[in-house]
């Protein structure tokens, strides 16, 4: 684990006891917390006024965890990942084993796989996904750095990782919708 050991352990002992917490990622700075757990992803809601038909994503740490909570991954799937110039949340059909909060109301789930070290190292660990949400309030913008996080959510949160907090976060992912049908549609570029 190396550099990140201290960090991991602590946003892991938090996440592991359904806790949720602050933590940098690949793209903004993300609300986080077990995909599989339900009351935890309630506080997520909860802490960022955000209704819960608002659907959230996940990060995995690579193709095979991705396997393992979606039904059938379009084979294209694998070909955008690879080729796509920035961070790629893909909105699947059919995932499973993950919290049904977490499920949007057309049974779709977003999720990234994520090339971030820390949360690559950090998801492994838990063995499970790792929710991402922007760290703002509902209908606020997105903080472009730690600085910009409101007051209320870092008082919400139950652990915020120390790194990386000076770095300006690049823009939010790409979002791709795709169905089982074919259909591919590009939701933000």
């Amino acid at each position: 684990m190396g550099e990140y050991t201290e960090e991991i352990n602590n946003a892991y002992n938090v996440l592991k006891r359904g806790g949720i917490i602050l933590y940098p990622t690949d793209t903004v700075w993300g609300i986080g917390c077990d995909a599989t757990n339900a009351d935890a992803i309630d506080k997520i809601f909860a802490l960022k006024k955000r209704s819960e038909e608002k659907a959230l994503i996940c990060l995995v740490s690579d193709f095979k965890m991705l396997n393992q909570y979606v039904e059938d991954v379009p084979e294209v799937a694998y070909d955008i990942l690879k080729y796509a110039a920035k961070p790629t949340t893909i909105v699947y059909d059919q995932p499973i084993r993950v919290a049904e909060n977490l499920v949007g109301a057309d049974n779709t789930l977003g999720i990234r796989v994520t090339k971030d070290k820390f949360c690559q190292q950090l998801i492994r660990k838990l063995k499970k996904p790792l929710v991402s949400t922007s760290a703002n309030l509902s209908g606020q913008p997105t903080p472009e750095t730690f600085g910009d996080i409101s007051k209320e959510i870092l008082e919400g949160v139950d652990y915020v990782v120390n790194l990386h907090q000076s770095i300006k976060t690049p823009k939010p992912s790409a979002i791709i919708k795709l169905s089982n049908d074919g259909k591919v549609q590009v939701i933000r570029k």
